[in-house]
This record gives structure tokens, sequence and C-alpha cells, in this order.
């Protein structure tokens, strides 16, 4: 079956409005905190969207790929709706499918759909400049409106540290290349410690992908230089 390709590029605002798309995100959210994850539906999927099109933007990278980020960013945890586990991989496959309906054109899906593919840590990489912008806003969202067991004596190490992060905030300094994430929190809640325990490997993610934009990663928690 043929499909008829849109003489319009696609958008995030497109992408909001689609009842399929908003339908997979709201039942990822759900279905993950049935399992007791943190939120990956509608929320996060426009925080990161944002952050990734933010970061591009302020790399001066064209309009185009920093919608593209966008893009990417709104749709890299609808596979969480299949399962928790490749959900990357699951989600790069949907997204093609979502993509290919609505019109994109193919060299744009592949930028996408590889970046999408590409976001987890356990086995993803930042193989093209989208996917190195999602990684970055994707690992920045640390939140305590995250979290969505409302038992405290219940919380397990992901439910604190996420719940004792006051803000965190992803800034660009393109004159000296720098990428900073700076995140606060609550060491009453979470000791700084627990943070690395369970963001290691995603904050070595983040200074690979910095480095594929040519950046430099830094990590400031609670005003102090880590990384």
């Amino acid at each position: 079956m043929s499909v008829t390709r849109s003489k319009h590029p696609l958008t995030v605002a497109q992408l909001k409005a689609d009842c399929e798309v908003n339908v997979y995100l709201t039942r990822s959210t759900q279905y993950l905190g049935s399992l007791g994850f943190t939120e990956h539906g509608l929320r996060h999927a426009g925080i990161v969207s944002a952050l990734a099109y933010k970061i591009l933007q302020e790399l001066d990278y064209s309009a185009r790929d920093c919608v593209l980020g966008a893009i990417a960013g709104y749709l890299h945890d609808i596979g969480n709706m299949v399962n928790r586990y490749n959900h990357g991989g699951a989600g790069a496959l949907m997204a093609y499918s979502i993509l290919s309906r609505l019109g994109m054109m193919p060299e744009e899906i592949a930028l996408v759909v590889s970046a999408i593919g590409n976001h987890e840590e356990e086995n993803g990489h930042a193989v093209n400049h989208v996917a190195a912008a999602l990684i970055l806003a994707d690992k920045s969202d640390v939140h305590r409106s995250r979290v969505t067991n409302r038992d405290f004596a219940k919380f397990e190490i992901h439910d604190r540290v996420n719940y004792a992060a006051e803000s965190s905030k992803i800034t660009v300094d393109k004159g000296s290349r720098t990428i900073t994430l700076g995140v606060t929190i609550d060491t009453d809640i979470c000791p700084v410690m627990e943070y690395f325990e369970i963001f290691l490997l995603r904050m070595v993610m983040c200074r690979r992908a910095a480095e594929f934009l040519n950046c430099r990663f830094k990590l400031v928690i609670n005003d102090y230089d880590l990384l």
C-alpha cells in the first residue's frame, strides 16, 4: 500500500492532537504506574519534546532539525505501552507506523526512529544529532512530580531519588560548548550518592551525547560540580 506524503512538514502540534498518540501515551503511563514506575506519559513527553527542541536550537541546528528533536522527544516513550523492557525498540516501530501514516518523509522518519530506538541507557547510543538531543532531554527530567507511588513507606530507590529532586534544569552555553544539568536535591530524603547509584549510566550516556554534539557535559547537584 502506498503512502501519500504530506506537502506540509509534520509538527508536534499535530502529534499532540492525534488520537492514536494520545491513547498510547496515556496507556503507557497507566501500565507503568500499576508496576510502580515513575510517570512516562503526556507530562514527560511534553517536557522532553520541549527540551530536545531547545538543545538543538541553542546549538544553531536548523529549524526543522529542532522540530524533529521535538517529535522524537514527544514519541520516545510510547513503547512503554508494550513493555517497559526494550521500550525503545518497540517505540521506534510504533513511531514508524504513526509517522508514516501522517505522511512524514522517509529521511525524517529515519532520524526520529533511530533516536527513539537509541534512548535507553542499557543499549542506546547517540547515533545522530536528534538522538543526542533526545538522550540529554530525557535524562534531565528528574522531579518529584514523576513519582506515582503515594505511599512514602513503600518508596524504592527510584521513588526516593525522583521525590527528592526539587528541581532540574538543563542549560546550553554555546560559547563554551557546555551542556549543564543542574539538579536540586533534598538530601534529607535522598543522599547524593543514591542519585549516582541509579543514574550513573544515564550520566555517562549524557556525556557521550554531549560529545556527539561537540560539547562538554556538566552535572551540578546542589550547586556543586560533580562531573
